[in-house]
Formats: structure tokens, sequence, C-alpha cells
């Protein structure tokens, strides 16, 4: 019959529905998207391949220029132990060419909130050549110094807590007086002591760590409101003096530790977050792990896994800049002993306990010595040792090269060590020092 003339008011659905596609072309077209849940988490969108193999197109997010480092540097920052020092390996051992940022594990807080040195005989006492008998600082504190005027590029950050000091964090944290308390301790810290600015290790907010810490429901805030008083304290001084003082975080990689975290406000005060990207899987597990897979390995024998990657993804879907996060390696392995001799031993029970493993000591006693064969491990992007018996997981020059892949196609900040000297030969430093540089 040909077409005829209609009434738009006798097809009102019609009508509607034509505005709303309308809508939907120019809120799409500008750039936007619709959320399709409330309880949509990820901030990536899969292009119909496996976790590993997606091609992934981000959210829209305007991320920050790199702070604190020159433009087109990516940071490689080192932990140094201070007790390395009493197994020989001491800070002039560092080959600093190699890195831009130095972390001094660790500072200790005391009772009355205050930042403390955590080690006084390891730290500022114990006398090298060159110091004399009436110098103020002598020990690690002092070769730092001296190691950054040999290196003027170098930055030294003292890192605060860890896993075995991080009691006394939520005290600290609790009230605007105890937050200016501690911020104020922090400045005079590192203007006495020689060092660029503070890495805060809470080890955790809200819950987990050590069975004597604090932990509080309000943690999450609390920390937030910390690094807001010690951001404000450095930039105070800065007017004063000209120097830029760095304030860093290091955060447990999981969605657990940043469902505990204002990840969305607290990185407005930092230079960077570095994440524990490792220690993902170990002894404390029933079955045998992968220490830190750059990518969940969807043959995985646990319910619920976890990767470098999911870290990245979970901490940028929660408003971290890419640029403002840094990766973890590992420069140890993680080893279980007594396992049930099944395929290569991964995902299996095992009953002999388990520990880290430096790489230094898997290059002289296991990598393809004493009946151990590696094998790689495609989907994690990781290679194993398997002799039969232990199988232990760990990172070499191979998994590093992807890693240090991921952080430069994904304009991550740069790539964070634990911990120097556990590579003293520095086999993996050179090639996290090759592709970052």
């Amino acid at each position: 019959m040909g077409h005829q003339a209609r009434n738009h008011l006798d097809h009102k659905p019609f009508f509607i529905s034509m505005i709303f596609l309308l809508f939907i072309g120019i809120y799409t077209y500008t750039g936007n998207s619709l959320p399709a849940s409330d309880e949509a988490e990820e901030p990536w969108v899969t292009e119909g391949l496996s976790d590993k193999q997606t091609s992934l197109v981000p959210k829209p997010v305007q991320y920050e220029k790199r702070a604190e480092v020159t433009e087109n540097e990516y940071r490689r920052i080192g932990y140094y132990a201070g007790w390395s020092a009493y197994s020989g390996f001491n800070v002039e051992d560092i080959d600093a060419s190699k890195l831009t940022h130095i972390n001094y594990a660790f500072a200790n807080i005391s009772e009355d909130g205050r930042i403390a040195v955590g080690d006084p005989w390891v730290d500022i006492e114990n006398p090298y050549p060159g110091d004399t008998e009436n110098q103020a600082i002598k020990g690690n504190f002092n070769q730092l110094k001296k190691l950054k005027e040999q290196n003027p590029h170098l930055k030294t950050l003292v890192s605060v807590g860890g896993w075995t000091w991080s009691e006394n964090f939520s005290d600290v944290a609790l009230t605007e007086e105890s937050r200016t308390n501690f911020a104020k301790s922090v400045l005079e810290f590192v203007q006495k002591y020689g060092f660029d600015g503070v890495d805060l290790d809470w080890e955790y907010p809200v819950r987990g760590g050590q069975p004597d810490n604090i932990n509080r429901p309000e943690d999450a805030r609390n920390y937030t409101l910390l690094l807001k008083e010690i951001r404000e304290t450095f930039n105070a001084q800065t007017k004063k003096d000209g120097e830029k003082y760095i304030l860093a975080i290091t955060a447990g990689p999981s969605k657990h530790h940043a469902r505990n975290l204002e990840l969305d406000k607290l990185h407005e005060y930092v230079d960077y977050i570095q994440l524990m990207t490792y220690d993902i899987h170990g002894e404390w597990d029933e079955l045998t792990g992968i220490n830190a897979p750059l990518y969940q390995d969807p043959e995985s024998g646990f319910f619920k896994d976890w990767s470098v990657h999911d870290s990245v993804r979970t901490f940028i879907g929660q408003g971290v800049p890419a640029q403002k996060l840094v990766m973890g390696l590992p420069f140890y392995g993680r080893m279980f002993k007594q396992v049930n001799d099944s395929g290569n031993g991964l995902y299996q029970p095992f009953s002999g306990g388990g520990k880290s493993v430096s790489f230094a000591a898997l290059e002289a006693q296991y990598i393809d010595k004493n009946g151990f064969t590696r094998i790689w491990d495609d989907e994690s992007q990781v290679p194993l040792l398997w002799n039969g018996d232990t199988i232990i997981s760990y990172d070499d020059t191979e998994s590093i090269g992807h890693k240090t892949d991921y952080i430069k196609a994904k304009g991550l900040g740069g790539a964070m060590i634990w911990e120097l000297s556990q590579d003293p030969d520095e086999v993996l430093l050179t090639k996290v020092d090759e592709e970052l540089k």
C-alpha cells in the first residue's frame, strides 16, 4: 500500500526509543560509556580473547604526567635491606648507575608515634673506612650519602614499617594531632639523615599483617589523611628551601588490599605507588603456586587466583594514574618441597614446607643444576624449576623482559625491586636497567 504518513503521537514508544538511541549516540561520540552495572569493577574491556592475550582498552581516564622523574624516564627503584650489611652486601656494593631511587628498609615507628631508626648499629653507628670516631652519623645512612655524592642523579628514601614494624601505623594515622606529630618527625628524619623522601610501607591498613598489629575500620580514611599531612608538611618545607621531597607508598597487590585504601583520593598526595606484585603464592598455601605470575594461568589449581596484570588493572580501575604505578619485581623465588609428583609439580599438594631463595642462590645451585630442569610457563610468562620432588617459582631475565615490556606498553611509572642483595652479580638488575633506562 505504499508509505502512509503517520501521526507520531500515535506511536509514543517508537518516538521515545528514537530519542533514547539519539542520546546513546551522542553520549558514545563524546567518549563516554554507560556502565553495565553498579557492580562493574574492571577498568578494561576485553576483545574476545583470553586474559593473557587480550587487547585491553581502558576507560577514558585523564592521567597526570609522570611526577618527579624526567620525561620519558622510568623509575628503577631498588630496595636495600639494612640487614644485608650483616651478610656482607654493603651500600658501596650497589651499582647506583642502574637505579633512579633506593628505598632503605626499614625505619620503625616509636611508641610516641614518631619515625625512628630501625637498627641503630647498622643504620648509624657501624664505622666504615674513612669514618671518624666522633662522627655523629656513620653506618648505612652515611654510606648512602656518599653513594649519592658519587651518583648525583640518585634519590634515596627511607621506608617505614614493612611486615615487622607496621604495628603502630593505625595509631599514628588516627587523629589530627598524631598525624601532625608523625609528619613533622618524618621531615626532621629525612633532613637529619640525608634522605630525599619517605616510603610508607604499611602492612596493612584495616586488616591483615602481623597478629599484634593494630587495625581499625577507619584506617583507610585515616591513611589518606596521614598522606595529606605529610605532603603538606613537605610542600611547606619546599617553599622554604626549594628542595623536592618525595612521598611514596608500597601497597599490597590484591583487590582485598585495594579495597582497604582510598586509592581515588590518596594518589593525589603521593609521587607514586609501588605494588608488591610478588608472594602471590608461597609455602603458606596448600598447593604449590607461582610467586609472581604476569598473567593468570587458566589451568590454575587455585579457586581464586591473581596476577601482576590483575593488580595493575585493579589499581587503575580505582582511579590511580598508570604513570603513578610502579610494578614490583622479585629478585628471588619461592620453593616448595616434597611435592606430589604429578606433571611438572605445579598446583600440587606438598608436605615439606618451603622458603624464599635468592636469585644468586638459584643461579649457583638450582638453575639447570642438581637435577633441576627449567620449565617455561607460557600462560603466566614466568619460569619454574622442577626435579621431581621440589618445585621453584622464580623470575629470570626472560620473565623480567616480559614484565618491563608490560610496563612500557601500559605506560606505568617503572619498576621496584625487592631486593638488591639477592642479585649481587646484577644479572636481573642489568636487564631492568637495559629495558627501562
